[in-house]
């Protein structure tokens, strides 16, 4: 075990774990299904199979376009376990766009961001109006990387009124004391130009989102990237890495309300 495996592990310290991710995929499967025509599968944005994004429509004419980017350190899951997530977004009358990306160790972080911003460009491209973006855990690190200087071109950053990185990996220079490193293939100088926590401050509304019951890991990765932005941070109490994220799936949610309420 390297120095900061524990630190960084996740499913150990939660109970139940192991049943989530199941569960996700259940859900997310009857989402899509009960959507019919209204969900628009496997959008190709690049040349790998895994550069696609699914796109879910509202009832009537969007609003604008929520854009969630899935977690899973930068090593698992894809677009296909969280169309669920896209149900409180949907209900207030916006799209949701769910992109998957390559994985490491077949390619390297910065490459993942480079194609999340291409997702990103593609989606907006195929929509109007308003955009918001989030992700959880990678994907909230990949969130914050969208704001950085030059990722996105103006005409699409100005049309952002919300970006909300949860429970983000915010500063990957402590992922080098893990073994996850030994697939991430990161130098001390790749760590610190891809973490948000050395970006400019963005000129976007930003939200740090995150759980009172996170580890202690997270809980600094999140009160960092607040503090070296200025910007938002909501802390729920009872929450944990796992169920943070279930406040996408309810429109009433404070969540939901950030990313979708017009200035």
């Amino acid at each position: 075990m390297t120095e900061l495996d524990d630190a960084y592990a996740i499913g150990a310290y939660v109970e139940g774990s192991e049943g989530f991710a199941p569960l996700w995929s259940r859900e997310a499967a009857a989402l899509r299904a009960a959507l019919g025509n209204r969900a628009r599968l496997g959008v190709s944005y690049g040349p790998s199979e895994r550069m696609r994004f699914d796109l879910f429509s509202p009832a009537s004419e969007p609003q604008g376009t929520f854009i969630f980017i899935h977690g899973g350190y930068w090593l698992k899951y894809d677009r296909s376990y969280w169309s669920h997530l896209a149900t409180g977004a949907l209900a207030r009358g916006w799209a949701v766009a769910m992109p998957s990306y390559d994985l490491c160790p077949s390619v390297r972080i910065a490459v993942i961001t480079q194609q999340v911003a291409q997702a990103v460009m593609a989606i907006a491209e195929a929509s109007t109006g308003p955009l918001s973006i989030a992700g959880h855990s990678a994907g909230g690190h990949l969130a914050a990387r969208m704001l950085a200087p030059g990722m996105l071109p103006d005409s699409m950053r100005a049309r952002l009124i919300h970006a909300m990185p949860i429970s983000p990996v915010a500063d990957l220079e402590p992922l080098l004391r893990t073994s996850m490193n030994e697939q991430f293939r990161m130098d001390a100088y790749m760590a610190r130009a891809e973490s948000p926590v050395h970006q400019p401050v963005p000129d976007v509304p930003v939200t740090v989102w995150g759980g009172g019951a996170e580890r202690p890991s997270f809980l600094e990765q999140a009160e960092g990237l607040a503090q070296a932005w200025g910007c938002a941070h909501a802390v729920i109490p009872s929450e944990n890495h796992f169920n943070v994220i279930e406040a996408l799936s309810d429109p009433g949610s404070d969540m939901i309300a950030r990313l979708t309420t017009l200035a």
